[in-house]
Order: structure tokens, then sequence, then C-alpha cells
């Protein structure tokens, strides 16, 4: 499971300081166009529900930054065992994250603690082959 990378008061949170949910789904939403359009990454996604994945990304996202938030998925090596995924190809999924995240201007630091909290996963996400 993913920890909160910033606790605090309402109104305090990183999650808050981009915009809440809206922002987060925003962010989301690009993240998934940039994903879907990328050939190295595209067919991993091929027979997926988007709208659940979108979902779980969502709560990911704003469990991680703070928000009222909490991620219902399954746990992150179930969700991603025996797909094959690649330590590259993980690190592309980040840059798109990072890329999404900068398109919505969220601040260097906050993107830096998404990062680190969500790379504290790939050992779940690229080891559950």
């Amino acid at each position: 499971m993913v920890d909160q990378t910033q606790a605090g008061t309402p109104g305090d949170s990183d999650y808050d300081a981009v915009g809440g949910g809206p922002a987060i789904a925003s962010v989301v939403e690009l993240f998934y166009r940039n994903v879907l359009a990328d050939p190295d990454l595209s067919g991993y996604f091929a027979d997926s529900d988007l709208v659940r994945l979108k979902r779980h990304q969502v709560q990911l996202v704003s469990q991680v930054m703070g928000g009222p938030v909490t991620y219902e998925g399954q746990a992150l090596a179930d969700a991603h065992k025996g797909r094959g995924i690649t330590a590259g190809d993980f690190g592309k999924v980040v840059v798109h994250l990072v890329g999404a995240l900068e398109a919505h201007q969220v601040p260097d630091d906050i993107i830096g603690r998404v990062v680190k909290a969500l790379g504290a996963t790939q050992g779940d996400v690229v080891s559950a082959n």
C-alpha cells in the first residue's frame, strides 16, 4: 500500500494545494491519454477497464497527496502480477505522470513527493511478474 506523502490539517495538504479532486482527476485524464498514446505502454491496457483504472489512479494520487481519499483497489503487486512490466516501462509511466503534473502547473516540490511515494511501489509493480 502507498502511504500519504503529506499529512496536515485540512487545507494544508498537497491535495488541497493543487486544487483537490477535480485537479487530480484532470491530471489522471491527461496521464492516461499520454500513456495510451505511447506505443511502448498501450499494450498493457488493451483489455483493461479504463474507467476503473482511472478511478483507482485518482484515489492513489489523492491519497499520496494527503487528500481525504483512500485507495480502494487491489494490492499493487496483485493488480500487476503477470503483466510483464519492466523497470523501463515503469520509468516511462513515471515520466508521463510527471508530464501530466507539470502540464497542470503542479509545483516541483509536490511532484517530487509524489514521484518518491509512487517510486517506492516499483518493486510491487515490476516484481509482480
